[in-house]
């Protein structure tokens, strides 16, 4: 994961961010809304031969948003009725919840079971280091680019290497902030697009 590029929350940053535009491709996987479900759990995507986009820059006066510090305001009532009885950020794996950089790390899964589970982390990343990140996604293990909701959508899906389900990553960037979430076996509808609302309105 890149390091943060932004200080702490606490009031929004003054300067204005450039926006990622990227070639807009056919898209060849499905995002984590649509997964479908089983048994499995890795946080690690496995690379694929094919790329599907360059993502090209293209600059665009927004004002700039914060991170929020709370997994479940993030999220609508529907996507938090899908993820009901599966825990939020248990100690067991590891740091969670508001980050001392201003970023903020989301875990939904049960430390008892074997499988199954996502994890969203939220920080600040410019866009110099966005770009090169997705485009060395999309040319190194073949994940699909497009631009909806003002930003640039990246995502992939894979056969878990052990159970017979779907894993998967998608990541959405804009005005300087990376929403990055890997999974398996729990995609729940509109889970990126509810994020993404509730930061950016």
């Amino acid at each position: 994961m890149a390091t943060p590029a932004r200080t702490p929350r606490g009031g929004r940053r003054a300067a204005v961010a450039a926006s990622v535009l990227l070639a807009l491709a056919v898209l060849t996987a499905c995002a984590p809304d649509d997964a479908p479900s089983g048994d499995g759990f890795t946080y690690s995507p496995t690379p694929t031969r094919d790329a599907s986009a360059t993502p090209t820059p293209t600059p665009s006066a927004t004002p700039l948003a914060d991170i929020p510090d709370d997994c479940h305001a993030i999220l609508t009532a529907d996507v938090l009725a899908q993820l009901e009885g599966i825990p939020l950020n248990d100690p067991a794996f590891g740091s969670s919840g508001a980050q001392p950089d201003g970023g903020l790390v989301c875990v939904w899964r049960d430390p008892a079971t074997d499988t199954t589970g996502l994890v969203t982390t939220i920080t600040y990343m410019s866009r110099g280091p966005a770009l090169d990140m997705l485009n060395k996604l999309v040319t190194d293990e073949g994940y699909t680019c497009y631009t909806p909701d003002g930003g640039t959508r990246c995502e992939k899906t894979w056969q878990n290497e052990t159970y017979p389900v779907t894993d998967g990553r998608t990541l959405f960037w804009r005005d300087d902030i990376l929403i990055d979430t890997t999974y398996s076996n729990l995609a729940p509808s509109g889970y990126t697009a509810a994020v993404v609302a509730s930061i950016f309105g």
